[in-house]
């Protein structure tokens, strides 16, 4: 399926006037446009208004090169299958540029943290709080370019985080965390409540921040792969699929025709894992432990898919920049990938288990509703927006691998519940079952990857994959000596805590936790 989409995206710019008619460099896969950083809020309403999504805002410190940090805003069109990315200069005598947040709450937490890693500050942000560092951390910017990776900080003090106080008689707080049981990483939630419903809650992340941004720039191009691949371990082929069609486009390189098909099999396959294992989790969070033990086989089965398809139960050090790193055997694939079959007929008698389970559809029907309203505002996106009513999904609208020869169908439901976030992933599994079984049957003798030539440095380029999770975005600024200058990293997880917040008001404490596991976010990907 080849995209046939109108470019809209030149419609809205030559359709806006001056203020964004100077176009920096334009491909097929992104536009690029300069603009005073005052202009920033007009020209993102006037987007907004034809259409177009705000997807990310981000920063960059290049005050050492042309005595300026940037700022960038990246939108999409749903009828253009570019990104287009409007680039804001900040003066060396200015720290402050135009909040959107409180015209965009998806911008929230990224605005925010622009302030925390670069000093710059988000003028009207509604709650301009520290978000990435937390209070007691001293006055430092550590994405800025004179900050160094090896700095040793001295012991923390000052005031912890404050929480807003209940406040009523009978209302009570109850903290969650940050240590939780399990095998989970650190996150606060505290919950006000009036008996068992919950009146409002309050989260707390970025507890153990990786500083993954600064260590891109210590590495060059060809190991950076590794760290993208380390943000998130349950999607690490997902972020590096990203990341290296990021230094591929900067490259010029076209990746051969087998080794996208082998990356859309395996970006299927880790989709599948992941969202069985999710559907097992949000029973078991109801009591229905016999359907999560199904879930918990079948996970495994995919696994040992991928092991014997790769090496990697877990496709890590699979993709690399210009295809994947090991051929494949096409009798080997068609042998390992026969086992998808009594895969499929026992998903489905695990569906069916579960759906004739009528104190378990009582228990995730209308629990957790995130309206689409709701998830518009806050910019959810993944199996969560699909839920609420939000047909986005960038193996669609911005084709990757081979995806522009596959016919997708994307799962959408308005009602924004538990049960409709879980039949989002049983839909998808079903869905990449087929996308995997078409991709397979056009694998082709040829070569599974071609030679990346050193990338010429100030060259930049977006990657995008929708993750089982939904959109991962990576943007890439080179440096000489094949190094990487600025990566920015935006894991779904850091769209979409803030939504939980929402689903979870006027529930009653003890669905809390499968309400959380429908989002089934990631504080890895979010403390990156």
């Amino acid at each position: 399926m080849m995209d046939n989409r109108p470019r809209r995206l030149d419609e809205i710019l030559s359709a806006c006037g001056s203020a964004l008619s100077r176009k920096l460099t334009s491909s097929a896969a992104e536009i690029y446009v300069d603009l005073p950083a005052a202009n920033a809020p007009a020209a993102s309403a006037y987007l907004r208004s034809a259409g177009c999504r705000h997807v990310a805002v981000f920063a960059e410190d290049r005050v050492a090169e042309d005595s300026h940090d940037y700022i960038y805003y990246v939108f999409e069109h749903p009828d253009d299958c570019r990104y287009l990315v409007l680039r804001a200069a900040i003066d060396l005598d200015d720290t402050a540029f135009p909040s959107m947040a409180a015209e965009v709450p998806a911008l929230n937490w990224q605005e925010r943290e622009i302030q925390d890693w670069f000093g710059l500050e988000a003028l009207g942000h509604p709650n301009p709080r520290r978000v990435a560092l937390h209070d007691n951390w001293p006055d430092v910017h550590p994405l800025r370019k004179d900050f160094s990776i090896d700095t040793v900080l001295p012991p923390f003090e000052g005031e912890q985080h404050v929480y807003r106080p209940t406040l009523g008689e009978g209302v009570f707080q109850i903290p969650v965390g940050p240590v939780h049981a399990g095998i989970i990483e650190p996150g606060h939630f505290s919950f006000a409540v009036a008996g068992e419903p919950i009146l409002y809650l309050q989260l707390r992340m970025f507890y153990v921040h990786k500083g993954i941004e600064k260590r891109f720039e210590q590495l060059t191009a060809d190991r950076a792969v590794f760290l993208a691949e380390s943000v998130s371990g349950d999607s690490s082929f997902s972020h590096g699929t990203a990341f290296c069609q990021a230094l591929e486009r900067i490259g010029g390189v076209e990746v051969p025709e087998p080794a996208h098909r082998m990356r859309t099999i395996l970006l299927e396959l880790e989709r599948i894992y992941n969202h069985v294992a999710d559907i097992g989790a949000i029973v078991t969070d109801v009591g229905f432990v016999i359907a999560n033990a199904h879930a918990s086989r079948l996970r495994e089965e995919i696994l040992r898919i991928n092991e014997e398809l790769t090496g990697s139960r877990l496709l890590r050090s699979v993709v690399c920049p210009g295809g994947v790193r090991r051929p494949w055997d096409r009798d080997h694939v068609s042998n390992t990938l026969a086992a998808l079959t009594p895969f499929e007929r026992e998903f489905n008698e695990l569906v069916d288990m579960i759906q004739s389970s009528d104190s378990t559809r009582d228990r995730l029907e209308r629990t957790g509703i995130l309206n689409p309203d709701q998830a518009r505002d806050l910019g959810i996106i993944g199996v969560a927006g699909r839920a609420s009513g939000h047909d986005r999904d960038v193996r669609r609208d911005h084709p990757y691998a081979a995806y522009d020869s596959l016919e997708i169908q994307v799962p959408v439901y308005q009602e924004g519940d538990v049960l409709r976030r879980m039949q989002v992933r049983i839909d998808e599994v079903r869905e990449s079952l087929q996308l995997i079984r078409a991709a397979e049957s056009g694998l082709a003798s040829g070569p599974h990857r071609v030679s990346m030539p050193p990338l010429p440095a100030d060259q930049y380029a977006l990657g995008s994959v929708e993750g089982w999770r939904g959109e991962i975005l990576y943007w890439v600024r080179t440096a000489a000596n094949n190094r990487i200058a600025r990566c920015r990293v935006k894991d779904p997880s850091l769209n979409n805590w803030p939504a939980v917040v929402e689903a979870v008001q006027g529930n009653i404490v003890p669905d809390f936790p499968v309400i959380n596991k429908s989002f089934s976010l990631s504080y890895s990907g979010t403390d990156r």
